[in-house]
């Protein structure tokens, strides 16, 4: 039995049915989630379970992946990620199918996760209860140091990307945790590792619908007529991928109004701002309501704008997508019936249609047991709480030594 059907409704009903122990004596559960500032998906994913288990009454630590390893190696992973994913995508998609395979690539790469478990053993010993990571690199860390006895608490990897990767998989890893069904089936069939799909870590306010009276201020402020069809172009936090190319396609479908987000990446607003017919924003606080006042989503398949879409409810296609990850993530859902894949600007079009005549769809909701701050808080809970026996213990056998007995004599006053 693995540590996520320990944390199942009847094996809590049996732990709870137990004689309490006294609350006085129990600490908060203590859970570190361990992040990797490589474009904003890991990061988007990790801060919501932050405050998913801070509501929850845990205590919770919060560590960036690449603060680990030597300023070197963080140029490396950020900049050599937005480089070769950027402008060289043909060694991008290379470099991440190496990494499914015995490959010089894949060894140097856990030759940079073993170095980077030098510092997260010193992370992971300050009395945590669950490790939880939402990057790839630190499974592998994390895995390393469950399989040399350094981490004892259990450890729990959150996938972001729709696809499964060999990268995401460590058998040290206690619980592996999926956004969607579609991702833990296929995961769990390719590398023989348990997945379990655990919901979206995405804020509440994209689940948040905008009335009609929201929706049209927005779109008139967008400056985008009501008559058309409002597509949202994601292009992540860097704004990478063929964004030119899926602009031109979009503003070639007919009754359709592209909205472009662009990120942080002014260079590409530029671009995109002088295309007639075209609105190009840059960082934006408010995609929740970017979202609700859309028809259809259009992303690069990078992980994080599909996850949102999902709370949203809003129907998603994916064009120009990123290689490695992001064609691989494209699969996984196109197949799942998630989000269409089209390949020419026709089909682009299509799909527009197809998909914005869907409307809003959502996932279906998920036993509270089964999402992903029930799960860690369960076994942060567990955790904690069968490490405080032995101490309960000792104080019980501290008390009774102080308790005056038959055979002891209490000095005189």
């Amino acid at each position: 039995m693995n540590l996520l059907e320990q944390a199942a409704p009847s094996t809590l009903t049996r732990a709870s049915s137990a004689r309490p122990q006294p609350a006085a004596t129990l600490r908060p559960p203590r859970v570190l989630v361990i992040t990797g500032s490589v474009g904003a998906g890991h990061n988007g994913a990790a801060t919501e379970l932050v405050r998913r288990l801070e509501a929850r009454c845990l205590e919770v630590g919060y560590r960036d992946y690449l603060d680990a390893l030597p300023r070197r190696y963080q140029r490396l992973l950020r900049d050599g990620y937005t480089f070769s994913a950027g402008r060289t995508p043909g060694v991008f998609d290379w470099l991440f199918r190496c990494q499914e395979r015995d490959s010089v690539v894949r060894t140097l790469t856990l030759g940079l996760c073993r170095r980077a478990a030098r510092e997260l053993a010193n992370w992971v010993g300050e009395g945590y209860d669950v490790v939880v990571t939402t990057f790839p690199f630190a499974a592998q860390s994390l895995g390393m140091l469950k399989e040399d006895g350094v981490l004892t608490a259990p450890a729990v990897c959150y996938l972001t990307d729709p696809a499964p990767h060999r990268l995401w998989v460590h058998p040290g890893i206690d619980v592996h945790l999926t956004v969607t069904e579609a991702t833990a089936q296929e995961g769990t069939v390719r590398y023989g590792v348990p997945m379990t799909a655990a919901g979206p870590l995405a804020p509440a306010a994209f689940a948040e619908p905008l009335d009609e009276a929201g929706r049209s201020a927005l779109r008139r402020e967008l400056g985008v007529p009501s008559s058309e069809r409002l597509a949202l172009l994601m292009t992540g936090s860097m704004g990478l991928g063929h964004v030119m190319a899926g602009v031109h396609a979009l503003r070639a479908a007919e009754g359709t109004a592209p909205v472009v987000l662009c990120g942080r990446n002014d260079r590409l607003r530029r671009r995109v701002e002088r295309l007639p017919g075209v609105v190009a924003l840059g960082w934006r606080e408010d995609v929740p309501r970017l979202m609700a006042a859309a028809d259809v989503l259009v992303h690069n398949a990078g992980g994080l704008s599909l996850t949102e879409a999902l709370v949203a409810g809003l129907p998603a296609v994916s064009y120009e997508v990123l290689s490695g990850h992001g064609r691989a993530n494209a699969a996984t859902l196109a197949r799942a019936g998630l989000a269409p894949w089209p390949l020419t600007p026709a089909a682009l079009a299509q799909a527009l249609r197809d998909q914005a005549a869907r409307g809003r769809v959502h996932l279906p909701e998920l036993p509270e047991h089964r999402r992903a701050a029930s799960v860690v808080e369960t076994l942060a809970r567990r955790r904690r709480d069968r490490d405080a026996v032995p101490r309960q213990s000792v104080d019980r056998q501290s008390r009774d030594l102080d308790r005056p007995g038959p055979d002891r004599q209490v000095p005189a006053a």
